[in-house]
């Protein structure tokens, strides 16, 4: 005899229902005013400690933790780790996210996803599915059709999502969208970003040697779903980011943060091409690791069929790889890096680039250029004069709760409103295929066309084994 049904099974029957008919009838859980939103976190160190943190500092009541690194074992490993799990002692605690959600899902309403970016597609999806809300790092995943997966999975389950690019909850941010789009510099006509990233090796040429991996470590479980590596500590914990099949280089690190004001502002969508240079005119003299610096040029249509340009620059041109190090240093003498790649002076009108943390913005309309920083509240406007009586507008994009993402990821959830936070998967899901399609001229090392609808590219069929890769056996992603 089958089971009634749950009054929460109930409810989420009735909101997939219509998210799949493009509204919502209900929220998946109801919250009365004295209800505690429960949260599950994935990754415990790093981003994953703060992520964590900053959610209970929100209002969520963290019953779950999950790592590869098991501090239940091993308790006097020290580190986040053991600060995290010290934190929340009555959470449970799993080393695996899959046995978690499948045991514990119906006990869970929200996870936040703070893995190394191959992981991310894998664990957000399956949350989702067990009918949790999703607060994942940026890039909100490894690959570009995973981000497409993770957009539509969001519609079709119709649960609440945010990626964690923290700069797009603050009201500076978001005042600059309300004003470029009202005209304050005329029609966007061009873009440049640029950043200080990479900070940890890239140019790798081969495989580092393998060690034996310390017993605290999951190690087949953090490579997951990408090809077999042998166990490094040059990988893990904090070098993965170097390497394509685990991370996404310093494009996929900080592109969703330096570009976001300016990809909402511009509402740009899909490029139409893409096409990079790098440190060596291919990439990093293999398929291992992202090159020591790139310049990559997006292409996006404009107003009146004309063409917006957005060039994104990274690395630094003095830098190489020492394999004895296993560390970039400076070409000129081994020193420190010291050259960034930067837009020219001519651009930048002697804004230095290496301010305010060495990564910035610059957009360029028909009436004007703005620079941005994300971790400044003001910004600079040439010519002065387009401020002068200019028609401010009212505000428009919803503020959230202290310009804090945590808190809007909370409070829409609290509302059952999936529309709430402003860098939800409809939105950052596109954004994420936007900014990896710049990996992809740098790795095939051409101008590639874009066909956005199809998620494919007409003058390079060889792009589809990077647009969507083969995953190790005993892993797929399916809606």
């Amino acid at each position: 005899m089958e089971k009634p049904a749950t009054r929460r099974q109930f409810v989420r029957g009735l909101a997939a229902t219509a998210a799949a008919l493009n509204f919502q009838v209900v929220p998946s859980r109801v919250f009365g005013a004295n209800d505690r939103i429960t949260l599950a976190g994935i990754g415990t160190s790093g981003k994953g400690a703060s992520d964590i943190a900053n959610s209970a500092s929100a209002g969520f009541q963290v019953t779950h933790l999950c790592d590869i690194v098991n501090v239940e074992k091993y308790p006097n490993l020290g580190g986040a780790w053991a600060k995290t799990r010290g934190n929340h002692p009555d959470a449970k605690f799993y080393e695996d996210w899959r046995e978690m959600l499948e045991a514990e899902g119906d006990k869970i309403d929200a996870v936040t996803v703070s893995t190394p970016d191959h992981v991310h597609a894998f664990a957000a999806s399956a949350a989702m599915k067990k009918n949790c809300a999703v607060y994942c790092q940026k890039p909100l995943t490894h690959g570009i059709w995973e981000a497409r997966f993770l957009t539509e999975l969001a519609a079709k389950t119709g649960v609440v999502t945010q990626m964690g690019n923290q700069a797009h909850a603050e009201n500076h941010m978001r005042r600059v969208v309300e004003l470029i789009r009202a005209g304050l510099i005329g029609d966007v006509v061009e873009v440049h970003a640029w950043t200080n990233r990479p900070i940890w090796p890239q140019g790798i040429p081969a495989w580092p040697k393998k060690e034996d991996a310390p017993s605290h470590i999951n190690w087949d479980l953090w490579i997951g779903p990408a090809p077999y590596r042998d166990y490094s500590s040059q990988i893990h914990p904090f070098k993965w980011r170097g390497y394509w099949d685990f991370g996404t280089g310093a494009l996929g690190d900080m592109a969703c943060h330096i570009m976001d004001m300016s990809y909402w502002a511009a509402e740009l969508g899909a490029p139409t091409s893409v096409s990079a240079v790098s440190a060596d005119g291919r990439g990093a003299m293999s398929d291992i690791s992202p090159p020591t610096w790139a310049t990559i040029e997006y292409e996006f249509p404009g107003k009146n069929g004309k063409t917006i340009k957005y060039t994104w620059y990274d690395g630094y041109k003095d830098a190489v790889f020492n394999p004895d190090k296993w560390a970039l240093e400076s070409k000129i003498d081994g020193g420190k890096i010291r050259e960034p790649n930067t837009p020219p002076a001519e651009i930048t009108e002697g804004l230095d680039t290496t301010e305010a943390k060495g990564y910035g913005s610059l957009v360029i309309g028909t009436e004007g250029k703005l620079w941005f920083n994300r971790g400044k509240d003001t910004w600079i406007v040439k010519p002065g004069n387009r401020m002068d009586g200019f028609d401010y507008p009212a505000p428009s994009i919803p503020r959230a709760r202290d310009e804090d993402p945590h808190k809007e990821f909370y409070d829409a959830i609290k509302a059952g409103d999936p529309k709430l936070p402003q860098s939800k998967f409809s939105h950052s899901g596109p954004f994420t295929e936007m900014v990896l399609l710049g990996n992809l001229a740098v790795r095939l090392n051409k101008k590639v066309e874009w066909d956005s609808k199809t998620l494919s590219s007409p003058n390079c069929p060889e792009a589809a084994k990077l647009v969507k890769r083969d995953y190790r056996e005993g892993w797929k992603l399916e809606a």
